[in-house]
């Protein structure tokens, strides 16, 4: 008998797989051994990579029956972000089920979707069926840091695993979100860029108690205070134009793209899924300047997270060096340019078909999410990503703010419906 989806993600749960950064990591080994134990039991031969001693990725093939047919990649990452536990009502990795979801940090980002992709797979083998195209799995670390030991590093040193394969599915995207009397189902098929910036100011050190017309400290806050000033003008791509479109239609409500930020008031809940995608984003987040309070430095630094809409990287960083001016200079930390798939396409149908087939009062539309995933890594090779973890969730479950979040829990009848969802749209 195939283990229950819950109890498969109960038991990932369990193991802790905390990602420091900075290299940090625990856990992923195990998690990684537990997977591919889970997917030889199956019938799928697993092979273990790592690039540094225990920041473990687990890559798999599954056979199509029509091995003609363009593959399809499921990648999901093992790691997890840090969970404090005495914020925590349950103990963070203790994989408990109450009240009808199952507690534990990852239970929505993302072991739901470990848990559910082996639920599938198991139970594959158990009823001797078998995938129509080869399914690509990849399990891997380092999500929640830089991907330089998970999906970044297989891109650039095992790409050859990932051939054939057209399209791939990950986290973000395919959960029900309540609007007024509708079930809507976000399906990503883009995602914002991530350019984390480090900005530098040069002056002239002295002692504080004298005038100084070259404080570095003064130049970078001036600077911020012109960058906090933008206002970045809406931009809509294919996903957020879709989405506003077709949100407003199922909900009865007047879509008005010369006036966009008015139309997605309207939207009630809804707004939560668009609002951060309609502009590109400058947030201060790291002030580092001076060691002593009566020292001027001769420097200060921030960082600044930036969020770019495809299509509109040259236009952000222009006016990002307008706004610093000459006394400021900037470095890139990471760059990695936002990511788009077609929204009209057979990928896009055969999610949709699949939630449809669960849910018969599902309101499928494409969404841009405003964060980043490891689809900027797989999207290198040419696949088109799409954020597709299916869920169905409670009215009033806010999913969205338990991703990192204090008592992260899933719904167990939500992954019930997830494995069902994924086992439709994967075996077509």
């Amino acid at each position: 008998m195939a283990e229950d989806v819950v109890d498969l993600c109960a038991a990932l749960l369990r193991i802790d797989t905390t990602n420091h950064g900075r290299g940090e990591s625990a856990g992923e080994r195990e998690a990684a051994e537990f997977v591919a134990a889970h997917l030889e039991a199956a019938g799928v031969p697993a092979t273990l990579l790592e690039p540094a001693p225990r920041r473990t990725n687990v890559l798999a093939r599954v056979p199509g029956t029509e091995p003609d047919l363009p593959a399809v990649l499921v990648q999901a990452h093992l790691d997890v972000v840090p969970a404090d536990p005495a914020e925590w009502s349950v103990p963070p990795f203790g994989g408990i089920e109450r009240d009808g979801y199952l507690w534990g940090r990852g239970a929505v980002d993302m072991k739901d979707m470990v848990a559910m992709v082996l639920s599938v797979v198991g139970t594959w083998a158990r009823e001797g069926r078998a995938p129509r195209r080869d399914v690509v799995l990849a399990f891997v670390a380092d999500e929640e840091d830089t991907g330089a030991y998970g999906a970044h590093w297989l891109v650039d040193h095992h790409a050859g695993h990932f051939a054939g394969c057209a399209a791939a599915i990950s986290e973000s995207g395919g959960f029900s979100h309540r609007t007024f009397d509708k079930r809507i189902y976000p399906i990503g098929t883009a995602e914002r860029g991530t350019s984390h910036l480090r900005l530098t100011a040069t002056g002239r050190a002295g002692h504080g108690s004298r005038r100084n017309e070259d404080n570095a400290v003064l130049k970078l806050v001036n600077a911020l205070g012109r960058l906090a000033a933008l206002r970045h003008p809406v931009r809509l791509t294919p996903a957020v134009r879709a989405f506003i479109e077709q949100v407003g239609a199922a909900l009865g409500v007047p879509v008005d793209l010369d006036d966009v930020d008015a139309t997605i008031a309207r939207f009630g809940p809804a707004a939560k899924l668009v609002e951060n995608t309609v502009r590109n984003s400058t947030t201060p987040t790291v002030l580092d300047a001076g060691y002593k309070v009566n020292v001027i430095p001769g420097s200060a630094s921030a960082e600044i997270d930036v969020r770019t809409l495809p299509g509109t990287v040259d236009e952000l960083l222009a006016a990002v060096d307008d706004a610093l001016g000459p006394d400021v200079r900037r470095e890139f930390l990471q760059h990695q340019p936002p990511v788009q798939a077609p929204i009209d396409s057979p990928w896009f149908d055969a999610m949709a078909d699949a939630l449809r087939a669960e849910d018969p009062e599902a309101v499928v539309v494409p969404y841009c999410l405003g964060g980043g995933t490891d689809a900027k890594a797989f999207s290198r090779l040419g696949i088109d990503c799409y954020g597709f973890a299916p869920l169905h969730l409670p009215e009033g479950f806010d999913y969205r703010s338990l991703t990192h979040g204090v008592d992260e829990r899933v719904p167990v009848e939500g992954l019930r419906f997830g494995a069902r969802v994924l086992d439709r749209f994967l075996s077509s």
